[in-house]
């Protein structure tokens, strides 16, 4: 079980400066927007926080066009759907704070991102991923055992912010089930302009042994991580930080999860 409650909480806590600005191509008024600033959970995701941003901008915008708020990063579409931990993590490692974001309403890029038309999309994206990470995990017995009302509170503790609500019934997806442990550990590992790489991966070797970070990225990318990766010529972040390679990746997993349930990995070179 997720025991460390200490991490769990500092982790629950880590937050982003943002500096979100219109873009002038979609600016119809006279008068200039200022940049709106907002300071935000790096666990949830941006339809969640974004309300305020719409409405600081949306006097400036053509009235008469149909609009939908996406949000880019130096030329990059962001995704709605992924964590804004993982946003800036695999789109703006190393660059100074706060992350400036442009703000846009027209022009939908629909090739790259999914259209988000309310909140209810993210409820739904959010409970389909952790259950996906319960069934590698639990064979899903822990999600499909819980009640409606657990599934709402687990929404709702993210969508609040609120740790204690939410850890209550996160705590059973983390804990072992007839004392069995993870099947499976639930990540996606994440390059710059390369696809998602997800592969299921034991978190206990045959005899017993706990495998680690690097044997993770050994074993799922053998092209850029030797055996002996503790020589590593890349950046591995996850939750913001760079972990020791030979850290176990279960205790990663239990710890330094987003609330999905899933270890996003980001490699930079």
């Amino acid at each position: 079980m997720a025991d460390d409650r200490e991490i769990l909480r500092e982790t629950w806590d880590g937050r982003i400066p943002i500096c979100f600005t219109l873009s002038p191509d979609e600016v119809y008024t006279m008068e200039q927007p200022d940049p709106f600033f907002l300071l935000v959970p790096r666990q949830t995701y941006f339809p969640l926080v974004s309300d305020k941003v719409q409405r600081h901008f949306q006097r400036f915008i053509n009235p008469d066009l149909p609009s939908e708020m996406w949000l880019e990063y130096e030329g990059q579409p962001l995704k709605w759907h992924y964590p804004i931990g993982l946003l800036i993590d695999l789109y703006g490692f190393g660059t100074s704070l706060p992350w400036n974001l442009t703000v846009h309403f027209q022009n939908f890029p629909e090739e790259e991102l999914l259209h988000c038309p309310c909140r209810d999309a993210v409820e739904s994206h959010f409970m389909s991923t952790v259950k996906e990470a319960d069934s590698l995990k639990h064979r899903a017995q822990v999600i499909n055992g819980m009640q409606k009302k657990d599934h709402k509170q687990l929404w709702m503790g993210l969508q609040n912010d609120k740790f204690e609500q939410f850890w209550a019934i996160n705590r059973k997806l983390m804990e072992k089930t007839n004392d069995e442990g993870f099947r499976y550990i639930p990540f996606r590992i994440y390059l710059p302009d390369k696809p998602v790489i997800q592969k299921l991966f034991r978190p206990i070797t045959d005899d017993g042994q706990r495998h680690t970070l690097g044997d993770l990225l050994n074993e799922t990318m053998p092209d850029l991580f030797s055996k002996d990766a503790t020589d590593c010529k890349y950046h591995v972040v996850i939750q913001g930080i760079e972990p020791p390679l030979n850290t176990p990746v279960y205790w990663l997993s239990e710890h330094m999860s987003y609330p999905d349930n899933f270890l996003h990995i980001c490699i930079h070179l």
